[in-house]
């Protein structure tokens, strides 16, 4: 059975900084591409940034130069660095793993991020 275990989120507040983390048990690890997407109440999922098996990076405009994504291969794990949080950054964060080959992959529980005073 595949996991998808997210840690990390909570509340913060406007300015600070929190940081995820995402373990999978799926094999090949260095090849996945890992994902972090977030969900905001009355909002689609959306994808915040990924990073490839080669270490190729992709982030959505709202959070560049304050997100950073990056990968532990030794660790199959995964993280998301969140600076300089805003109100509009609070979702619940999923982790996505996905191969090369696959349109879906397998997603995480979620965790919440919440930005507030």
């Amino acid at each position: 059975q595949v996991h998808v275990v997210e840690s990390g989120g909570g509340l913060v507040q406007p300015g600070g900084s929190l940081g995820l983390s995402c373990a999978t048990n799926r094999s090949l690890f260095n090849v996945l591409t890992m994902g972090w997407y977030r969900q905001a109440p009355g909002k689609q999922r959306e994808l915040v940034a990924s990073i490839t098996g080669g270490g190729k990076t992709i982030y959505t405009n709202s959070v560049l130069g304050r997100f950073t994504i990056s990968r532990d291969n030794t660790k199959n794990a995964a993280y998301l660095q969140m600076n300089s949080l805003k109100p509009e950054d609070t979702a619940v964060y999923y982790c996505n793993v996905r191969s090369p080959w696959e349109d879906e992959g397998n997603w995480g529980q979620g965790t919440q991020v919440t930005v507030s005073s």
